[in-house]
């Protein structure tokens, strides 16, 4: 019995405690780090792909984030500032946007000025 104890005991330092289900969801702030390559998907077969679900809202007022369509993806690397791909193996975020804006995680507008785009938390 002392055997196993201390055999036990040998292999305690690596085993990783269980990790609460409260530090593994991501942080509310986690999604104003969403800049550069953006790929918005609509099909719902491909929903499970995407790390969050979007609302496109038409008004600024009620936004989670406003975000700034930018041209060039060397230019989108700030808060807010996407870069819109079509091909999903070059993105650095996908997105999938609902319709429902209860099913969403983050409800986003789109601006026409740089300077406004930000991260409403």
């Amino acid at each position: 019995m002392s055997l196993f104890f201390t055999f036990w005991l040998a292999l305690l330092p690596f085993f990783k405690p269980a990790v609460p289900a409260a530090e593994a969801m991501p942080a509310s702030n986690d999604r104003c780090r969403i800049y550069g390559s953006i790929y918005l998907e609509r099909d719902a077969r491909y929903k499970n792909d995407a790390r969050y679900s979007v609302f496109l809202n038409e008004d600024e007022a009620f936004a989670d984030m406003v975000v700034y369509r930018e041209s060039n993806k060397l230019f989108a690397d700030a808060t807010a500032v996407w870069y819109i791909t079509p091909n999903k193996a070059f993105a650095d975020h996908i997105l999938y946007v609902t319709d429902n804006r209860n099913l969403a995680d983050i409800t986003v507008h789109f601006t026409t000025v740089r300077s406004f785009a930000t991260c409403r938390e």
